[in-house]
């Protein structure tokens, strides 16, 4: 059963939305990390904390019917998809043994910020790489979120009150938002080579990524009351970031890859 410290429940009614709105921001941006990647036809995948599937879908086409993904999630009551040469299993990456060994890729997002136990689901991770093989982990950042169009200096103050209280939420159940910027310090001492990081933000409108912040204020609201905001508070800062007009600066994705040494004659390599 899903861990009820964790901050979101896929079983919950806005959940498929939530995942839509991550999806159409988050899967281009896995897309052209994936492309320069260069995954061969006939690699072997796991896509861990799988959501809705769009990625160990997007993996299982490029792997071609000769490949294999393997996609998990503590709850996969979202995910979506079948294919011949992609199996679903559930699963939790904190306390369970990786579902095998070897894999050429491996892809997490918006995974380990949420574990207190992410540095050992890390090694674990690396561990199931092959020589040779990447890891991608993929994490939001707590960085400000700049508005974008014209608030009054009220509207202003609700929308930062309400959003650092998500993200004080979320650290209070053990997610660690700054995470991201650690995760490539962490990945080199593990013994991974290649290290790469890329971050992206873009703006976030009323009828597109900012539905994300009502969504998540409604997932979170008993214990966003819990820390001291109102219903009331709560309300205003709904109706303001699905207005049309509104906008401001996504959370920054980190995306980073790194590739586990190749081996020749016993030797570890960087390939």
């Amino acid at each position: 059963m899903p861990d009820s410290t964790y901050a979101f429940d896929n079983r919950a009614a806005d959940a498929e939305v939530q995942l839509a709105v991550l999806e159409a921001f988050l899967d281009p941006i896995t897309a052209r990390r994936l492309d320069a990647l260069k995954l061969a036809p006939g690699a072997r995948c796991w896509e861990v904390g799988a959501g809705g599937g769009s990625i160990a879908r997007l993996l299982a086409q490029r792997v071609g019917p000769q490949g294999r993904v393997i996609a998990t999630d503590i709850d996969p009551a979202r995910f979506r998809g079948e294919a011949a040469n992609l199996e679903l299993r559930r699963h939790d990456v904190r306390h369970e043994e990786p579902p095998g060994g070897g894999f050429d890729l491996i892809h997490a997002r918006l995974v380990l910020l949420h574990l207190p136990e992410r540095h050992e689901v890390l090694a674990a991770l690396v561990g199931a790489l092959r020589p040779g093989g990447v890891l991608l982990v993929e994490e939001f950042d707590r960085s400000p979120l700049t508005v974008l169009c014209e608030l009054a200096p009220e509207q202003r103050a609700l929308f930062a009150r309400v959003v650092e209280g998500i993200l004080d939420v979320l650290g209070a159940l053990g997610a660690d938002l700054h995470w991201a910027h650690r995760a490539p310090a962490a990945m080199t001492a593990l013994g991974l080579r290649e290290v790469h990081t890329t971050v992206h933000a873009e703006s976030w409108t009323g009828d597109g990524g900012a539905r994300l912040h009502e969504i998540n204020s409604r997932q979170l609201q008993d214990r966003l009351l819990a820390a001291g905001l109102t219903l009331d508070e709560l309300t205003r800062f709904r109706e303001l970031v699905r207005r049309p007009g509104f906008s401001a600066l996504s959370y920054s994705l980190v995306s980073t890859s790194a590739r586990m040494p190749a081996r020749e004659n016993g030797v570890a390599t960087v390939a």
